[in-house]
């Protein structure tokens, strides 16, 4: 009996530092965000802000535990429903129906989800051609490639347009024809989730709900009709995500030569198309060693053979291309806006050598291109060249100037950050930006754009005037608990507060797997800028997390057990 008050003990004290914890990160994310929001600046020093902060932490640490219990409450009651209901008497038509469409569960889900996304797709026809589209189409037309974008997705996208235009002369097909087949491979890896939340037993009515939301939420229509990268780079992940959750449950996936060639495949097909997943993914593979340590060989060899893959066909395209390189703003991005933001408003920190050589790479003109939320105007003056001779050089100008002035340097990077941890956000980064059709204004949450060589031809033009309003006007960001829904930030949070609730109930074979979602967000706060299209994973990803966490326990953990 005094053993078990221990435990009891112990896993209240756990509960209570989890929760404490929690909450604090909570507290200063809002109150940090809130003031980066309105003055562009965070003043660490300032006592009131700490006890803001702490004042918040004692509120949101009594409420956490309150809504883990609450979900509990929902959670067993939810399986009590289900359990009374599997008891009563049905038709023998409702039965046969309901079984029916379980069967059929992936073809019924796949076509569903396309038959949602083409009135969109008609509206905005041939498709959203926007996010360095024009780039990426330009370096297959003009034969000349770097590596700036993921070889895989510009061979991919722009081979596609030129194709389909050197057979018909019609880019907007080309185009057209690039969106429909990321509709299918986008629907298709939609489909297989629903087949395996079918396999985990996941009621019904949770599948449902998911894929009506996966079928209308404009975030995940937007990205599916998106000419980025994102929506197949974020599918991938997925089918990774669900790789895990079955290694995850022991043997049986280390049987299975088709689950094994998923992981490979799909852990491939993430590092190809997006550079942070490459080192998301390398992260992740220590952690499934020591999770996985029976079967520490096989996870080996299996993250090898995916790594190796991306290397070679990377390798062998930029090879076959003649792929140029070099370029390091991209990595270089939050040190390119610490030294901006400090040129800005500390210029005294730097000497008359010191700016020599400041100038060597980024040049007067471009330093006086500062804007907080956007590395881009000065990133893409960066003198690369100048660099590569003595990157030395330069390291150590970085680093004399952030010793002066650290909190220049957090402030310059929090800026560009924010976003992707405060709930409540305005996307506006490219306010007062003029593209193709139109200038940025009130909210550039979604590009929206058809770049040239493209052209928008609505079909549908009052359902393209709706998207127009969602990507390009701030209202949808403005109303209470509907803005947080399309809120990067928001949406970080309620991860955290899910994986909270599952380190209360113990569940850890529900959070390991999904470990790559927070790397690859860690990721994405070293970025130019804070978008929806660089977190989409958290919407695609929202029903087979949720669907998981509802399952009924199973009772193995994924790394609970000594192997």
């Amino acid at each position: 009996m005094n053993g078990m008050n221990i435990r009891n003990r112990g896993k209240e004290n756990a509960d209570r530092l989890v929760a404490g914890v929690f909450s604090f990160l909570f507290a200063a994310a809002l109150l940090f965000g809130r003031r980066l929001d309105s003055v562009e600046n965070v003043d660490i020093r300032d006592w009131r802000l700490w006890v803001s902060i702490l004042v918040l932490t004692a509120v949101f640490s009594v409420l956490t535990p309150f809504l883990w219990r609450l979900l509990d409450w929902v959670q067993i009651k939810g399986m009590s429903v289900r359990g009374r209901a599997s008891e009563k008497s049905v038709s023998n038509k409702i039965t046969n129906v309901l079984e029916w469409a379980d069967r059929h569960a992936v073809l019924l889900s796949f076509f569903f989800l396309l038959l949602c996304w083409l009135p969109v797709f008609l509206a905005v026809y041939p498709g959203f051609f926007v996010y360095d589209a024009q780039d990426e189409y330009v370096q297959v037309a003009s034969r000349t490639f770097s590596t700036h974008h993921p070889l895989v997705h510009v061979l991919l996208l722009g081979g596609m347009i030129c194709g389909v235009h050197k057979l018909t002369d019609s880019y907007n097909l080309g185009i057209a024809c690039y969106i429909i087949l990321q509709m299918i491979l986008v629907a298709g890896g939609f489909a297989f989730l629903f087949w395996y939340l079918r396999e985990k037993k996941i009621p019904r009515a949770v599948r449902l709900v998911c894929l009506v939301y996966l079928g209308l939420f404009p975030t995940v229509v937007m990205f599916t009709l998106c000419s980025a990268k994102d929506g197949l780079f974020t599918s991938a992940l997925l089918l990774l995500l669900v790789c895990l959750l079955e290694m995850g449950k022991g043997e049986m996936f280390f049987v299975s030569k088709g689950w094994r060639i998923l992981f490979v495949l799909s852990g491939m097909a993430m590092m190809l198309l997006r550079n942070n997943g490459f080192y998301a993914f390398l992260v992740m593979v220590p952690v499934l060693l020591l999770l996985r340590k029976r079967q520490w060989r096989q996870v080996l060899f299996l993250a090898v053979c995916a790594v190796a893959g991306c290397l070679l066909v990377n390798g062998g395209l930029k090879t076959a291309l003649h792929a140029q390189s070099g370029e390091y703003q991209e990595i270089l991005t939050v040190p390119i806006q610490q030294m901006a933001r400090t040129y800005k408003y500390a210029p005294e920190v730097f000497s008359e050598k010191d700016r020599e050589i400041l100038h060597e790479v980024l040049s007067e003109e471009a330093l006086l291109l500062y804007t907080p939320r956007l590395s881009d105007p000065v990133k893409y003056r960066f003198d690369n060249e100048a660099f590569a001779k003595d990157k030395a050089k330069y390291a150590g100008l970085w680093l004399r100037a952030g010793m002066k002035k650290p909190l220049v340097y957090l402030n310059a990077w929090w800026m560009t950050s924010y976003g992707f941890w405060y709930p409540d956000m305005v996307i506006n980064v490219y306010g007062g930006n003029t593209v193709f059709t139109f200038t940025y204004k009130d909210s550039s949450y979604f590009g929206y754009e058809v770049e040239e060589p493209g052209v928008r031809e609505s079909r549908i033009p009052w359902l393209d005037e709706v998207y127009r309003k969602l990507s390009l006007e701030v209202w949808k960001e403005k109303v209470p608990v509907v803005s947080w829904l399309f809120s990067p930030g928001a949406m970080f949070w309620l991860y955290a507060f899910l994986f909270t609730w599952l380190l209360h109930q113990r569940r850890y074979e529900i959070m390991y797997p999904f470990l790559p979602l927070f790397l690859l967000w860690l990721t994405v706060l070293l970025g130019p800028t804070y978008l929806p299209r660089y977190v989409l994973f958290f919407w695609y990803g929202l029903p087979l997390f949720l669907g998981m966490a509802v399952m009924e326990t199973e009772g193995e953990a994924f790394a609970v057990k000594k192997e």
